[in-house]
């Protein structure tokens, strides 16, 4: 990647408190031009969550705090705004997932329910084992809805 500026853009980040006092890191992101795709880019540093306003150990904190208490109750408890909140959230969440992964399921079963009386029935295919729904769509009882489960 061929360099023609190198933009340091201070950021100042929100980290996990010291008792009452919260705690702010000030630091530098350099931005780079790339003279072959011809884009802007930031460098990720691995501490800095996906909202560059916060550190991952904040982020981090802030789901685990939504695991036991609402969205509202969390964001009035950090002073943060409610989509702040629900956002870091969604990063904790979509981690835990990553780290998880997806289980296959191993026992499935498929049925056909009505959506409204003389309208036309939809597949449901389900994880029997944690018994959830897995798959919804397809139209009718035919092969082809089943198909495209």
């Amino acid at each position: 990647m061929s360099r023609t500026f190198y933009d340091h853009k201070g950021r100042r980040l929100r980290e996990l408190s010291c008792g009452d006092t919260r705690i702010y890191l000030e630091t530098e992101l350099r931005r780079v031009w790339c003279r072959s795709c011809g884009a802007v880019k930031q460098e990720k540093l691995p501490w800095v969550a996906d909202n560059l306003f916060y550190t991952k150990r904040f982020a981090l904190f802030v789901g685990r705090r939504c695991r036991t208490a609402t969205i509202q109750d969390v964001a009035r408890e950090l002073h943060r705004d409610w989509k702040t909140v629900k956002e870091l959230d969604k990063q904790y969440l979509r981690e835990q997932l990553r780290r998880v992964g997806t289980p296959a399921p191993r026992v499935l079963g498929s049925d056909e329910i009505a959506i409204r009386q003389g309208h036309p029935s939809r597949v449901v295919v389900s994880d029997l084992v944690r018994r959830r729904a897995s798959w919804f769509g397809g139209k009718e009882r035919s092969e082809e809805s089943r198909d495209l489960f």
